[in-house]
């Protein structure tokens, strides 16, 4: 910014019209006009950087967070002479800078600083030089802000003319009180906004698994993209102080970015968890706390009924076309912390945010900010989408049978089959924590059943079906340990068991089948049928093989679908039990050879230099069309290069 070549300098002198003129250093050095020649805002950003918590960003632009204070020195021609040089900042954001909107703010020069006004005080004084510390509000909007400096001389007014480098990047602060993104616990502070390393959890409820994942939200380029991001949307500036505001914003941007991709690279499989990771970088570099939540047996309710309905024929066979609904075996999304003061009090804290919603919201793919709290009291008339989220995780199967005249009736309920193990990554460590406290209550408590009733009272609608028989005989089905490994026949164990007191035939209907993690079926492996004796209270126990060859898909998952009847009694037995092949552990060893748990092994040298110091992971994948989701971490130390 140094006036080292001419320049075109805007001059306003009383009673004039606004007049462009061209001048040079040697006219720039005159009392009578310019009386600033630079922004030093190089200087300063190691302490300015420590005490906003942004030292991490690796980006060489001016980073702060909103409602604390920052210094820059001002570079002049002369000394200044407070009794008649007058200089104030000039902050703009977006295309159309608004004074009423809060994106053109002007900074004065004051002598002591007021809550929730804007102001620079004179903090060093130099010969040719002045030190500013200037003081934002904590309302202030999110966003990359033009930064310029006006003089007033007795020559007139004068405008530092606007360089890119001289940015200023404001960011939400968690660690101001005033901020509607203030988290008061510092270990949370590390572990919501500061940690680039987390564990994403995956699989079905029964086998969790987990991938240790680096957001790199604070490379080079990444705040610069996340900025990109909010000017892209074409959404008002004034907006940008809202966290609310801000989610649902970058929500639809990054759903629709994928989904271009998706149109685009038609090869290329979409996974939630990939927008997840996205999104939440996003939502951590623009300084809102957030974490990854994954929902396992996560309900995709077409019309918030709450219940997921499974239609039959009158072989026991699926009816496709008529089965809608699906249970996902997890779904994952963010959760951000904010105050809700749209809402009642109480409903702030956690809210749920989804960029890979399973329904639209007011036709975008985006879900939220929902507040949690919201969804474990089934307060569904607050906004937004808590509707949808409190059926993504209350949820029965209804199990539908076609009769011979062609009607359907209902043969066989499960309750309470979704929204299990909903985990997140614990504070501070490598442990799952699992937060399903947080989403409903017991189920059979009373507070659960007020939430229902609550949820019910506000729009929801739920149907309830006397079942037609009693149900006397119980299926179950079950893995060994934690199940089969790929390259290995998938054994499942199916329990029946006879409660009564009289003898029961029954049939078993078996379809084993290949399933995306989306409750989707690819293909049938398997159809089977058995008929069973049980005497008076027996415990029956038996197994299946399921062959699965090249049908496998994402996430290797697969499903048994079990059904039958019992002679004596015409009760229905209905099951859909999902499970997926365990693939190997990728071992790391600080030495970089890499080993896996079964049968083979290949060494890899890989050279690098880490750019940061002190404790970090070393993370590892492998990828082939034969085999997937295979990965491994190991805790190193970075020791700083002397």
């Amino acid at each position: 910014l140094a006036v080292s070549q001419p320049l075109n300098c805007r001059r306003t002198t009383a009673g004039k019209q606004h007049a462009t003129h061209r001048f040079t250093p040697t006219l720039a050095l005159t009392h009578a006009q310019a009386l600033v020649s630079n922004l030093m805002l190089t200087p300063v950003p190691t302490l300015n950087r420590q005490e906003h918590n942004t030292h991490c960003f690796l980006d060489d632009h001016l980073i702060v967070r909103r409602g604390q204070c920052f210094n820059m020195w001002v570079d002049l021609c002369r000394p200044f002479n407070p009794s008649c040089d007058k200089l104030h900042l000039e902050l703009k954001l977006g295309h159309i800078p608004s004074i009423r909107d809060g994106t053109y703010v002007i900074v004065p020069i004051v002598e002591e600083f007021k809550k929730g006004c804007w102001g620079a005080k004179i903090v060093e004084q130099g010969q040719n030089r002045i030190k500013l510390c200037v003081h934002s509000v904590p309302t202030a909007c999110v966003g990359r802000y033009q930064l310029s400096v006006m003089t007033h001389c007795p020559g007139g007014r004068f405008t530092l003319p606007y360089v890119p480098e001289n940015d200023i990047y404001m960011l939400f602060n968690p660690w101001c009180k005033d901020d509607c993104v203030y988290l008061s616990d510092e270990a949370e502070r590390a572990e919501y906004v500061l940690n680039d390393m987390g564990r994403i959890y995956y699989g079905t409820k029964q086998q969790i698994a987990c991938k240790t994942w680096n957001s790199g939200q604070f490379e080079k380029g990444i705040l610069s993209a996340c900025m990109y991001v909010l000017e892209k949307s074409c959404t008002p500036c004034s907006g940008w102080g809202s966290p609310i505001d801000i989610s649902r914003v970058v929500s639809d941007m990054v759903s629709l970015h994928f989904l271009l991709i998706n149109t685009l690279i038609s090869c290329w499989k979409m996974k939630c968890t990939y927008i997840l990771l996205h999104f939440l970088v996003v939502l951590r570099c623009l300084g809102i706390p957030a974490r990854p939540v994954s929902n396992f047996c996560s309900a995709h309710d077409t019309d918030v009924c709450l219940t997921t309905d499974v239609y039959l024929d009158e072989k026991f066979q699926l009816i496709d076309h008529m089965n809608r609904d699906s249970i996902w075996n997890y779904h994952v999304w963010n959760e951000a912390w904010m105050t809700r003061s749209d809402l009642p009090s109480g409903f702030g804290g956690w809210q749920v945010v989804d960029s890979t919603p399973q329904l639209t919201s007011q036709g975008f793919f985006r879900c939220g900010p929902t507040s949690v709290a919201a969804i474990r009291s089934g307060q569904t008339f607050l906004k937004h989408d808590v509707p949808f989220l409190f059926a993504e995780v209350n949820n029965d199967k209804v199990y539908w049978q076609r009769r011979c005249d062609g009607t359907f009736g209902v043969v066989h309920t499960e309750k309470d089959v979704v929204g299990h193990c909903i985990s997140t990554k614990a504070v501070g460590s490598d442990q799952r924590v699992d937060i399903t406290n947080l989403y409903k209550h017991p189920l059979g408590s009373s507070e659960k059943s007020t939430a229902l009733e609550t949820a019910l009272r506000h729009g929801l609608r739920r149907c309830t079906y006397p079942l037609p028989c009693a149900e006397d005989v119980v299926c179950e089905v079950s893995l060994k340990e934690d199940g089969p490994c790929v390259g290995k026949d998938a054994v499942l164990y199916i329990n029946l068991k006879n409660k009564c007191s009289s003898p029961r035939s029954v049939t078993l209907y078996s379809q084993a089948a290949a399933m995306y993690y989306t409750g989707v079926r690819k293909t049938f492996l398997k159809r089977d049928q058995t008929c069973i004796e049980l005497k008076p209270s027996e415990c029956e126990k038996s197994y299946i093989f399921v062959r699965y060859k090249e049908h496998l898909v994402d996430h290797t998952s697969l499903m048994l679908n079990l059904f039958g009847h019992v002679a004596q009694t015409k009760q229905v037995l209905a099951t859909q039990y999902s499970f997926r092949l365990r693939t190997p552990d990728l071992v790391i060893a600080v030495s970089l050879k890499l080993q896996f748990n079964w049968h083979a092994t290949v060494c890899l040298t890989e050279k690098f230099i880490p750019k940061c110091h002190g404790p970090q992971k070393l993370l590892a994948s492998f990828d082939c069309p034969q085999l997937t989701q295979v990965h491994g971490f190991t805790n190193i130390v970075v020791k700083q290069h002397c």
